[in-house]
C-alpha cells in the first residue's frame, strides 16, 4: 500500500472513532449531562449512563493495551468490563473515565500513525487480529454504546438534540 493511501485509510479511522462521522461523538453524548444523571437507571433498561460511560472505557482500554503486545491479560468477561449500579459517583471519577477514554484514544490514533506497524497484518499473538480490525471494533463499540447513552439521556429528560 502506497504512504498516501495508508495515511488516508489512518485519518479515516481516526475521524471514524474520534467523531463518528454519522452519529453524535463521545463528547456530545456526555457533554453537560448532570452528575446527579450519570447513575440513574430508567425503568426497563439495565444501565446508567455512568454504566455505559465505564463499559467504553474498560473495552476501549482493553483493546489498545492488547495491540500493544501479547502480554496484555484482557479482563475477564462480562463481569469485569461492566461496573455494578452506583447510587453516586464523584465529579473527579467521572472526569477521570473520561479523560481516560480520550487518552486511550489517542495512543490508539499514535498506534495506527506508527509507519512501523502494518494496519492489516495479524498480530503474531491473538487469532487473526489486525490493527485495522481493531480500529473498526473501537468505533463500532463505542458508537453503540454511544446510542445507548443518548437513548439513556433522552428518557431521564436530558437531551437536546
Amino acid at each position: 500500500m502506497s504512504e498516501e493511501n495508508r495515511g488516508i485509510i489512518v485519518v479515516e479511522l481516526i475521524s471514524l472513532i474520534n467523531k463518528g462521522n454519522a452519529h453524535a461523538s463521545f463528547e456530545d453524548a456526555v457533554k453537560g449531562i448532570s452528575l446527579d444523571l450519570v447513575t440513574k437507571i430508567p425503568d426497563n433498561l439495565p444501565y446508567s449512563v455512568w454504566q455505559l460511560v465505564e463499559h467504553i472505557r474498560i473495552t476501549q482500554w482493553d483493546i489498545v493495551e492488547f495491540c500493544l503486545g501479547p502480554d496484555h491479560q484482557s479482563p475477564v468477561w462480562p463481569d469485569e468490563y461492566w461496573p455494578e449500579p452506583t447510587d453516586r459517583i464523584t465529579k473527579e471519577q467521572w472526569e477521570a473515565s473520561l479523560t481516560q477514554i480520550r487518552k486511550d484514544r489517542e495512543r490508539f490514533s499514535e498506534l495506527l500513525k506508527d509507519q512501523e506497524i502494518d494496519l492489516y497484518a495479524p498480530f503474531e499473538y491473538g487469532d487473526g487480529q489486525s490493527l485495522f480490525r481493531e480500529a473498526l471494533l473501537i468505533a463500532d463499540h463505542n458508537s453503540y454504546h454511544l446510542g445507548e447513552i443518548i437513548v439513556v439521556r433522552r428518557l431521564l429528560n436530558d437531551w437536546k438534540s
